[in-house]
């Protein structure tokens, strides 16, 4: 006889989720002063330093030497100690100008789907003659905020860093990748850069804020139903615009010889499997229109709806066909093309 198993969670301190609220209010705290801006460069306000664990290790070994030299008279304690700390200091410094004086761009990206990765670009500028080395750059995540005001940690080596190194008197990009999860007008995560460039023993980072926005489309529906019946025009006739066979909207016909090539549908062609060309039908198209409207999306919510037309949108004009909007607050009238297919995606998005 099968028992059924439980597993139980490891208990959690009564202090963490009091801790967790507190790091949440500092990361808004903290990124709300931040000003905004899609062009930075770092000076000596902008950029902070702190020692890693090793060099909290090097720290605590220069002053166990420093003790026992003192102890025990040993003068080539003295020098060792000595020698040490002088090349963590000047591994201070150049750590810490590797950051400040450089300067950094946000190209910003183009408008996504919901749940697709967006990938923009940073370009660091260099206007120094040496070249800056181990510069990694990432989004800034919740739980760091207060890690980068405090104790020092481990998180460089995280895989979602990208690392780059920026020649004398040049420019170097890095590309950063983040999914949006809902439909509108959002801002850009906030940035956070970092180098331990030369010895690892201090960490020197910046925060970054940018100021452009992205754009994103609502996520199209992954098995939409067929696209809508045309609607006659005023004296049109009244018959149902439905192909019987495929269901979707009966704005082509096949290719007849004489046919302007201007007319073939070559992305419907494509997926034809060899059944022959297909070319849009004028005629039809004088006496039907075809509305991708709000209230034929289906009964489900608001977004399921948008996801439908979204679908629709992108399934009429990879089949080459004329098409309107409808939505409560615009009618877009019927057009084609990547112009219009992007202004109803928009409207979309902001709907």
């Amino acid at each position: 006889m099968n028992t059924p198993s439980i597993r139980v969670s490891a208990p959690q301190p009564l202090f963490s989720r009091p801790l967790q609220r507190v790091s949440a209010r500092f990361h808004a705290w903290f990124e709300n002063r931040l000003p905004l801006s899609d062009h930075v460069t770092l000076t000596q306000r902008t950029v902070y330093i702190l020692p890693t664990r090793p060099g909290l290790m090097l720290g605590t070994t220069l002053l166990t030497l420093l003790v026992a030299s003192i102890n025990y008279q040993l003068n080539l304690g003295y020098l060792l100690t000595f020698l040490l700390a002088g090349s963590a200091l000047v591994g201070m410094h150049v750590c810490h100008g590797t950051l400040r004086g450089l300067a950094m761009n946000l190209i910003a990206p183009g408008a996504q789907h919901a749940g697709a990765t967006a990938l923009f670009d940073v370009k660091f500028t260099n206007s120094r003659q040496t070249t800056r080395y181990g510069i990694g750059l990432r989004i800034l995540k919740p739980q760091d905020a207060a890690r980068q005001q405090g104790m020092p940690g481990s998180a460089g080596s995280a895989p979602d860093w990208a690392w780059t190194d920026v020649p004398a008197q040049g420019s170097s990009v890095l590309q950063v990748a983040f999914t949006p999860a809902l439909r509108g007008l959002h801002r850009l995560p906030t940035l956070t850069a970092e180098t331990r460039f030369p010895l690892g023993t201090f960490r020197v980072w910046t925060v970054w804020r940018p100021a452009a926005q992205i754009l994103v489309y609502p996520a199209p529906e992954i098995n939409p139903p067929p696209l809508p019946p045309g609607e006659p025009l005023s004296g049109g006739t009244t018959s149902v615009a439905r192909t019987q066979r495929s269901g979707e909207f009966d704005g082509v016909r096949a290719y007849r010889r004489g046919d302007a090539l201007k007319l073939v549908v070559w992305k419907k062609a494509a997926k034809a499997d060899g059944q022959g060309l297909v070319v849009r039908d004028t005629q039809h198209a004088q006496r039907h229109q075809l509305w991708l409207d709000l209230a034929q999306a289906g009964a489900a919510g608001i977004e399921q709806k948008l996801s439908r037309l979204c679908a629709w949108v992108l399934q009429a004009d990879q089949l080459g066909l004329d098409y309107g909007l409808r939505l409560p607050a615009v009618d877009i009238p019927p057009g084609s093309g990547e112009v219009h297919k992007r202004q109803c995606l928009e409207a979309l998005a902001l709907c």
